[in-house]
């Protein structure tokens, strides 16, 4: 086992903390987005998430540019206790740098560099009480449905050099229903509760995770396929209907016929 470091009197912080004040205002934006691009946000099995003090890492599928949002939202909403950090590909982060202050890090995809980044820096957040780390191991996006995934080595040589730690594997989908707007749907896998990292090689790792990925987005195929709201908790819903002129037009219709106006498509089939 190697144990994680911890840090020194003096030493530099690699990564601050969160910025309170700007994750408050940043969080208001997101809500506000995504329920002006989506019809809502659900969650299956959000009780599949431990909570404990120990160190906690999320990992999941990179589907979409949406996904630091909605991860942003996951975080809020399910571990509102934790300190949440993610590592982000640098270009992107000088990119869209609004997310720096949020617990979003650089590291240099796909480089040796870049891996060495991952493993200081999540070694270091780890460390910290109640902190939890996203990330997203095939580092660039992929359709849901590819299979075999493939992880790159960052994770899996990260976990080898921890000690107690939980990983939970999270898959996202945005796939529409019945709306003129898209759904984001999200499954919670069953949790790796690890004794010791120590204890496997970086490959062990890395294999088990990708394999718990594909059955964690699996789980969630079969759920998306049966388009049952009830399936999941809903922590967000956004617009419905067809809107544009054609909408007003009919809301003014029912209330001058004094009928009820459905609000989505799946209210005209009950």
């Amino acid at each position: 086992m190697h144990p994680p470091p911890t840090a020194k009197s003096g030493e530099a912080t690699l990564v601050p903390p969160p910025a309170p004040r700007r994750l408050a205002w940043f969080r208001i934006y997101a809500h506000w987005y995504l329920r002006r691009h989506f019809h809502a946000v659900r969650v299956a099995n959000a009780g599949r998430i431990p909570h404990h003090n120990h160190a906690l890492i999320l990992f999941g599928n990179h589907a979409s540019w949406w996904d630091p949002l909605v991860a942003l939202l996951l975080a809020e909403s399910l571990l509102p206790e934790r300190e949440h950090y993610a590592p982000m590909d640098a270009v992107a982060l000088d990119h869209y740098s609004i997310f720096r202050p949020l617990g979003f890090f650089p590291v240099e995809n796909g480089t040796r560099r870049g891996a060495v980044q991952l493993l200081q820096v999540g070694q270091q957040i780890l460390t910290r009480p109640q902190a939890a780390l996203w990330i997203t191991p095939e580092s660039q996006f992929q359709d849901v449905r590819k299979r075999p995934i493939v992880f790159r080595a960052g994770l899996g040589s990260l976990m080898a050099r921890m000690g107690r730690l939980t990983c939970v594997p999270i898959a996202i989908e945005y796939t529409f229903w019945n709306e003129r707007l898209p759904e984001i749907l999200v499954n919670i896998g069953e949790p790796l509760e690890i004794a010791d990292g120590g204890m496997e090689q970086p490959r062990t790792w890395t294999n088990l995770l990708a394999y718990a990925q594909a059955a964690t987005l699996d789980e969630l195929a079969m759920m998306a396929s049966e388009r049952e709201p009830d399936a999941f908790v809903t922590l967000m819903e956004g617009g419905s209907g067809i809107g544009g002129v054609y909408e007003l037009w009919k809301r003014f219709v029912c209330a001058c016929t004094g009928r009820p106006y459905p609000r989505d498509h799946r209210s005209l089939h009950p």
